[in-house]
């Protein structure tokens, strides 16, 4: 495929797409009754969500150019097909077609303009200064995932409606907890390239206990929805099965705190994730 398939390469279609699903999804636990008249904002969105990680993607290939030219020498910068000054404009192109349609999402209601600006500074931030900081990155990780609910709730309800929120923040947590938990597994790695995460800071167990704290943290927020009626009763089977499944981890990280294990907690922690975002789903829309 050429430049084509670089540029494919590039932007990573599989985390594009995931993010531009990530903002149809909050706009539907926003206001499921509001999905077929405003059409037009969920494409919008959509594109926003797609072209805002597209343009993060690249910045980040850009950034890691020197690296990847050792460990990854077959990306589409390090392999030559896609140059340096080339993969800063795509970004440049899709950060303006971003823009562009989270302005179009709601013309009458900047705040998605807004958001889109917000989010985009958080990607370039882990990617220029957040990947060696450690927790501080990890927070900005979290809050990439986060802020797409978010928006399409601000794109379909103009508001940040409350079970949004509240899942918003349960995703944040989730992701600070298997952040930190991807500390442990990368500590060798970390330590050498002066990556200063939890573990590499404060040893292996103080990660763990960090980690579990971020994941029981989100358990318990799940209870609010139903105790707000913001959900319906089949939200109940759904988050108590993500419930234990991230006790299950926590306690299981708390007492294995290995290279081997931790690796197998930061990987079932988005089998859990998935759980939780099928409760909201299943609670609102049923």
């Amino acid at each position: 495929m050429g430049k084509l398939g670089g540029y494919l390469r590039l932007m990573r279609p599989v985390n594009c797409l995931m993010m531009g699903f990530a903002v149809i999804v909050g706009a539907a636990l926003a206001s499921p009754n509001a999905l077929n008249t405003l059409w037009r904002s969920l494409i919008y969105g959509f594109v926003t969500g797609f072209t805002l990680t597209a343009a993060s993607m690249a910045i980040n290939d850009y950034f890691d150019r020197e690296t990847d030219a050792i460990n990854e020498p077959n990306r589409p910068i390090p392999s030559g097909l896609i140059k340096p000054k080339e993969a800063l404009a795509f970004s440049f192109i899709s950060t303006i077609i971003g823009f562009a349609a989270s302005y179009l999402t709601n013309t009458a209601y900047p705040l998605c303009l807004v958001t889109a600006i917000i989010a985009w500074i958080i990607s370039v931030a882990y990617t220029t200064v957040g990947k060696r900081s450690g927790l501080p990155g990890n927070l900005l990780v979290s809050a990439c995932v986060a802020v797409p609910f978010v928006y399409g709730s601000i794109a379909i309800a103009s508001a940040v409606e409350p079970r949004v929120l509240i899942f918003a923040s349960m995703a944040f947590l989730s992701i600070t907890g298997r952040e930190v938990t991807k500390g442990i597994v990368d500590v060798q790695g970390d330590r050498r390239r002066n990556v200063k995460t939890v573990a590499v800071r404060y040893g292996e167990k103080t990660a763990a206990v960090s980690a579990a704290l971020f994941y029981l943290s989100a358990v318990s927020l799940s209870i609010m929805p139903w105790f707000l009626n913001l959900v319906s009763f089949w939200y109940i089977p759904f988050v108590v099965a993500t419930d234990f499944g991230l006790v299950a981890s926590s306690f299981s990280l708390l007492y294995n705190y290995s290279r081997k294990n931790s690796r197998k907690i930061k990987d079932i922690v988005l089998l859990w994730g998935f759980l939780g975002l099928l409760a909201f789903i299943v609670g609102v829309l049923w």
